[in-house]
């Protein structure tokens, strides 16, 4: 081939690479920025389980027999919270975007902002959600299953979360 032939051609290669380096950059910038590029935003939880709002739940992981742990990432539209609650094996939940708001009873509201970890110790009654300022996505971890599953109470009010 011809030296210029040659050349052209390695420019060319040179080119491609950059610009699938270049794609591939955008797309670890666009995930990082953007938590629904690594979970979806899951179907929608069932309204009986909320005081106010919309909820969807993207399951990662059921219990099963070796783990009996659940992983899920929920987010919660703007303003949505749910009812009272408590898991007879506890609640770990982490923010992951956005402000949200948690309360175990006779305890003021928390306000868990990006990275928080909220703790929900077995038994705690307790409820969760998004601030009115914006929807936000937790991950939530439920462990030791064999103890049983959520167990819905009564509806958190508009004083409880406005206070």
């Amino acid at each position: 081939m011809k030296p210029m032939i040659v050349f052209s051609l390695a420019l060319i290669a040179l080119a491609m690479v950059a610009c699938d380096q270049t794609a591939k950059q955008e797309e670890q910038t666009t995930a990082a920025v953007n938590p629904e590029w690594i979970f979806p935003k899951g179907d929608t939880i069932e309204r009986a389980h909320f005081s106010a709002g919309e909820a969807w739940v993207h399951w990662i992981m059921r219990a099963d027999s070796i783990y009996n742990t659940q992983l899920a990432s929920v987010t919660y539209g703007q303003g949505a919270r749910t009812k009272w609650h408590y898991h007879p094996s506890g609640q770990i939940l982490i923010v992951v975007k956005g402000t949200a708001y948690y309360q175990e009873e006779g305890k003021p509201k928390q306000i868990l902002s990006e990275g928080s970890v909220a703790q929900c110790p077995p038994g705690v009654h307790h409820w969760h959600g998004a601030s009115p300022d914006g929807d936000v996505k937790l991950m939530a971890i439920n462990p030791n299953m064999e103890k049983g599953g959520v167990v819905w109470l009564e509806k958190s009010t508009d004083e409880e979360y406005n206070n």
